[in-house]
């Protein structure tokens, strides 16, 4: 069942009628809704082994929860009895070993779930005990990356005090498997939905309109870019095999894969987004018009947000402050300069990150590499700075410039790109091949014959129809907006009520003429894979 399909449409209405109703004559009710229609939906996507992961992972995740609440108790117990303070010291040392085993045990449980369904196909296959991954028939469950990473973020915060502890199992289910973040996420924090999902609501017209709103929005981007787009992305990128390929079709290639994951990822988030609203249920944020960073970092902290605040809460700080960091900031600090002792340990740390992230997307050589493209990239911008700073007072630029501004937009987005050949071309040394002729042999006079020989569909319009440039320009229009501080739901809602309706029709319209013009199954985004 599609998310852009009529029948996930029925679906979602039939759940908000029993939802509100339910919400009128039960005090409490609700909940058991939510997760009757999430364990339906996820029953519908897949098979019983893939219930049985989720479930698994849920109760393990519970389980471990539950336990370090019951240490911590026993521990507050034991040193309430203890009179000497060394004594008290001594139990809590001991109780926070046991704390720690149950927290990696737990965790190593979650990781070698996720590996097996994940990776187990693939390292067979590099080390050469099958030649197809397919062959083993190990099929990835739908959204097992996000729904055990939400549980293990759970985890580790019931381990540090940071999150109730929930008794209820059926209500951890819930969080675990609430049916808009199954398909590409975002990874939420139970201590932001938690509550949320078990709050009694009534229908509020607002969130309905904006809900709606959004996930219009959303499916515009889905169907009438990303959809459309992919056939021609995939033959464009099937044909940088080829040595012969000029640099400027794999420029083109790259450039229009960005596009479509953009319309893809984010379109799919606004949809889910937009049906958790219709709830009154708002997820963790995904996206914040990524394509407007001014640096690499910052493109971070846009893009996939929620996997940016997972890695930066459960990698990132707990690495940073280890005794080996530490020493490693002292060691630069002794050496090379307090800038580098300051900035060094989270150089270190940003590349480990930006590793795990690479192999989160796959353990292919090329995800691995796409990661440490990101890595190194800020790392060294990190170092770097002080230089940065230095040139730019010496050539008097001004930074706050809307021209500079300008510039780092361009500057941010080409880096992206140059990392997205890692990240879309699944042979690395295809990739690497085509980076090189980009740079070293772009013969754009090449680039209409080269194109001609790929089989696209729309040629006359290399392979984007005119609607497409249509919808990206609107799309483009409506993140200027919202990155100058505009609320376009907001304001398309105070409209008058003839330009709001044609607003309608005419996205409609788009979209059912998109249906036709679609290369790829209108049911399959790009981040379900991961």
């Amino acid at each position: 069942m599609s998310i852009a399909s009529l029948a996930f449409a029925l679906f979602v209405f039939a759940l908000l009628c029993v939802y509100y109703v339910v919400g009128r004559v039960a005090r409490d009710g609700q909940w058991m809704v939510l997760l009757i229609g999430s364990l339906g939906f996820y029953a519908l996507q897949g098979t019983p082994v893939t219930m049985v992961v989720l479930v698994s992972v849920a109760l393990v995740t519970w389980l471990a929860a539950r336990g370090l609440k019951r240490l911590d108790e026993v521990a507050a117990a034991k040193r309430k009895d203890a009179s000497d303070r060394k004594d008290k010291k001594l139990i809590k040392q001991r109780y926070q070993r046991h704390k720690r085993v149950v927290l990696w045990g737990s965790l190593a449980v979650c990781v070698a779930i996720l590996s097996y369904f994940k990776y187990w196909n693939v390292l067979l296959c590099y080390l050469r005990v099958t030649d197809d991954p397919t062959s083993l028939g190990i099929l990835l469950p739908l959204g097992i990356s996000f729904y055990t990473m939400q549980s293990m973020g759970y985890l580790i915060d019931a381990y540090n005090g940071t999150c109730d502890i929930e008794h209820n199992f059926a209500r951890h289910l819930l969080f675990v498997s609430y049916f808009p973040q199954m398909i590409q996420g975002p990874i939420n924090k139970r201590s932001s939905l938690g509550p949320q999902l078990f709050a009694r609501r009534r229908m509020d017209v607002q969130d309905i309109r904006r809900g709606l709103l959004r996930s219009g929005y959303g499916m515009l981007k889905k169907v009438c870019i990303a959809n459309v787009l992919g056939g021609t992305v995939s033959k464009l990128l099937t044909s940088l095999e080829s040595p012969a390929m000029p640099g400027s079709l794999a420029a083109y290639a790259v450039l229009l894969y960005s596009i479509q994951m953009y319309a893809d990822f984010s379109g799919g988030i606004d949809m889910v987004e937009g049906v958790s609203e219709l709830f009154g249920i708002r997820m963790a944020q995904n996206f914040k018009q990524p394509y407007f960073s001014t640096s690499l970092a910052n493109f971070w902290q846009r893009w996939h947000m929620s996997l940016g605040a997972w890695m930066r809460d459960y990698v990132f700080y707990p690495i940073a402050v280890t005794r080996p960091f530490r020493s490693l900031g002292k060691w630069g600090t002794k050496r090379l300069g307090k800038q580098v002792g300051r900035s060094l340990p989270a150089c270190v740390a940003n590349v480990i990150v930006f590793t795990i992230v690479g192999i989160w997307h796959g353990i292919e050589a090329h995800y691995v590499a796409w990661g440490l493209f990101n890595g190194l990239i800020i790392a060294f911008a990190d170092l770097l700075k002080p230089v940065f700073d230095k040139a730019a007072r010496l050539l008097r630029i001004n930074r706050e410039a809307a021209l500079f501004h300008a510039f780092a937009i361009v500057r941010t987005f080409v880096v992206v790109n140059i990392g997205r050949y890692f990240d879309c071309i699944p042979d690395l040394g295809v990739a690497v091949s085509a980076l090189g002729r980009t740079f070293g042999s772009f013969d754009a006079g090449a680039f209409g014959t080269a194109l001609s020989t790929t089989g696209i569909s729309y040629p006359a319009f290399c392979g984007v129809p005119p609607l497409v440039l249509v919808v990206c320009l609107f799309v483009l229009v409506v993140s200027v907006l919202y990155e100058r501080g505009t609320d376009v739901r907001e304001a398309i809602m105070g409209w008058w009520l003839v330009p709001r309706l044609a607003l309608y029709v005419a996205v409609g319209v788009a979209i059912a003429v998109s249906f036709g013009l679609e290369t790829v199954s209108g049911g399959t985004f790009l981040y379900a894979n991961f």
